[in-house]
Parts: C-alpha cells; structure tokens; sequence
C-alpha cells in the first residue's frame, strides 16, 4: 500500500481528492488515503444484512485489507463519484478505542 496523502499536493487531482466525500462526509478532512493493491479489496455476499441508517439492509458490501485486517466497508462510507485515479483507495483511521474504522472508500476502475 502507498499513501495517497502526501503524493497529491503538486497533482493535478489534489483539489479531487480533498473534495471526495461518502455519506460519512469528506474523506481527505479526516484521515489520509491509502492506495490498494486490487488482490486487498473486493466484493462479497454477506450471510446476514447489514442494517443501514435508512432501516434498509444491505448483503452486497466491498471489503478491504488495511495493515493485515480484513474489513467490511460500511456501505455509507462508499464513494459513489467516478474514481479518476483508477486505483482503489481506503481512508482508515483508528477509533478512540483504536479499532480500524474505515472513512470512505473507493473502488477501482483498473482490470
């Protein structure tokens, strides 16, 4: 993994990046994104539903590997904008009782 971080401020996509938000709200603003290798995330069919803000349930989540942990992505933390950078990217961050959370996430568009 490689930090998107510090890589953007002389990028012509640094101002993209600072603006990016999920339902969770702006990415950048809380925690710095870290490139993935597309063998550290992917999409699977849960056994049981998530329950989301709405009441609605959701089966179908992405998943993600930050520091040798296997993640579920909230479904509210997906980025749903066109990824313009191609690879996938996570914002991580550890909790107050340091536990892996994760901010926003977005796919990537690379095959």
């Amino acid at each position: 993994m490689a930090s998107a971080g510090g890589d953007w401020k002389n990028s012509p996509l640094h101002h993209w990046f600072d603006g990016l938000a999920s339902k969770k709200g702006l990415c950048c603003s809380y925690a710095d994104g870290v490139a993935i290798s597309d063998v550290d995330w992917g999409t699977e069919v849960l056994a049981e539903a998530i329950t989301l803000a709405d009441g609605t349930q959701e089966r179908n989540v992405y998943w993600v590997v930050v520091d040798g942990q296997k993640l579920i992505v909230p479904p509210d933390a997906v980025i749903v904008e066109r990824n313009r950078y191609g690879r996938a990217v996570v914002w991580p961050f550890r909790d107050v009782a340091n536990q892996l959370q994760i901010r926003c996430f977005m796919p990537g568009t690379e095959a």
